[in-house]
């Protein structure tokens, strides 16, 4: 593929290492404008990325013509075939929808807006609530690391805004959803989340492509700042098609946990032509604690690479990150998890294990996890495993009537249960079921293949 590219001399040097974002944020009291002004002279002067991955091969965005995408405005009103089909009949507390560059749709509960929640387009908010988002906006996100963090920092255009107030409980979720349904589209995405002290919620996102053949690029940002007591559980769902489309996501995700609160967040990342993500988790007081559990399925050509931090910046925070991941065809997938433990941060207690299955003879699959910790008195500890389908599960369950198709769609539906049920989401459940079996029926030759090759 294009994109894998084995690492050659003097390349390495031109390529960034991965490196969690530990504290550095633009948010340091400037205006909206003044950092698209400051994104815009290093969008101007960086050149398109290239991470290197342990030495051995990197992830590149030589081949992507920038200059042939742009942002495509539409006019609002209604909401896209392909978000109505992914939400099913669920009734979300609020929903906001962009497509393309233009945000089409906003509709919140009348109460919890009584109750002083906020959602709104993240252009609204900066004219409506602008002490909150100044405080709030980038304070965790750079703009200066690559070119494409420039541009989304620089040209994001509508985006999304939540605000959940002190002591409100929301048991419904919050969607937002981000479409690309044009070729030569650069959607440059923003969303904003800021709870309060002692709330509850629930917000997902969902990153979805609608019927078109080209390529695309989704250049995303996501920060979530949880008060004191806040508990949220936060869902992604990545789903760029594979119909043709060729959408290339290169996105930060951060979110940063208060004293005593909780946050359970579950990427699920279903495809993309190419896919690169920095997705970190800051516990940022004390008793602090973070669940983050994840996804990840590949198939064709597909590319991608997950850079996932769990960050402890003082003592006394918990963590537990559980990844599995899938590849068919011709896909390459990576995963790379960090533990990250500061100086001063004693008493920090966490987990890491990534698992990855190999389901055809072409695809290829790294398992990458890493500690770093300064300082003492801690508990920290890291596994990965690659592996492939049990034959001999293959044989027992054949030998009860199922085909092999069957069979191993049982396997690995079984091997991704686990964290499908923490969704904790029955209509979102349903569609990331749908969709894996979907992948599955779509690479069964491939599956046929490998085990055959064995």
């Amino acid at each position: 593929m294009a994109e894998a590219r084995s690492t050659k001399k003097g390349a390495a040097r031109a390529a960034t290492l991965y490196q969690p974002l530990e504290g550095r944020g633009a948010g340091d009291g400037r205006s909206v404008e003044e950092i698209r002004a400051a994104a815009l002279e290093a969008y101007e002067r960086l050149e398109a990325p290239t991470w290197r991955r342990s030495g051995f091969w990197t992830t590149s965005l030589r081949d992507l013509d920038l200059d042939a995408l742009e942002p495509r405005h539409v006019e609002p009103g209604g909401v896209p075939a392909v978000v109505t089909e992914a939400l099913g009949d669920d009734r979300p507390a609020g929903l906001l929808v962009q497509r393309g560059a233009t945000v089409v749709h906003v509709e919140l509960d009348p109460e919890l807006a009584a109750r002083g929640v906020v959602l709104s387009s993240l252009e609204d908010a900066v004219r409506e609530h602008p002490d909150l988002v100044r405080e709030h906006f980038m304070r965790r996100l750079t703009y200066d690391r690559h070119k494409l963090e420039a541009a989304t920092a620089a040209f994001w255009t509508g985006g999304a805004f939540l605000h959940v107030p002190d002591g409100v409980v929301v048991e419904r979720p919050f969607q937002i959803a981000y479409v690309i349904d044009e070729a030569g589209t650069a959607q440059y995405a923003h969303t904003l989340v800021v709870a309060g002290a002692n709330a509850d919620f629930r917000v997902r996102e969902y990153d979805l492509a609608g019927e078109f053949e080209g390529p695309a690029l989704h250049a995303g940002h996501f920060e979530a700042y949880l008060g004191d007591g806040t508990r949220a559980r936060i869902a992604h769902l990545q789903d760029w098609g594979g119909d043709g489309q060729e959408v290339y996501d290169v996105s930060t995700h951060f979110a940063r946990v208060g004293r005593d609160g909780h946050a359970t967040w579950i990427p699920i990342h279903l495809g993309g032509r190419l896919t690169r993500q920095h997705i970190e988790l800051s516990t940022a007081e004390p008793g602090s604690d973070m669940r983050h559990r994840g996804i990840y399925f590949t198939e064709e050509e597909e590319h991608l690479d997950l850079f996932t931090v769990d960050l402890h910046e003082v003592g006394h925070t918990t963590g537990d990150t559980v990844w599995k991941g899938a590849a068919t065809g011709a896909s390459r997938a990576s995963y790379e998890g960090l533990i990250k433990i500061v100086p001063g941060a004693q008493e920090s207690h966490t987990y890491l294990q990534t698992h990855s299955m190999m389901l055809s003879p072409r695809a290829k699959v790294d398992a990458i996890p890493s500690l770093i910790v300064e300082t003492d008195s801690v508990s920290a500890s890291h596994g990965g495993t690659v592996g492939e389908v049990d034959e001999s599960q293959v044989f027992y369950m054949q030998s009860r009537g199922l085909s092999r198709h069957e069979a191993v769609r049982v396997i690995v539906e079984g091997y991704f249960e686990p964290i499908v049920v923490q969704l904790d989401d029955e209509g979102l459940e349903r569609l990331v079921r749908e969709r894996i079996n979907r992948k599955l029926a779509a690479a069964e030759e491939d599956i046929e293949a490998y085990a055959a090759a064995k």
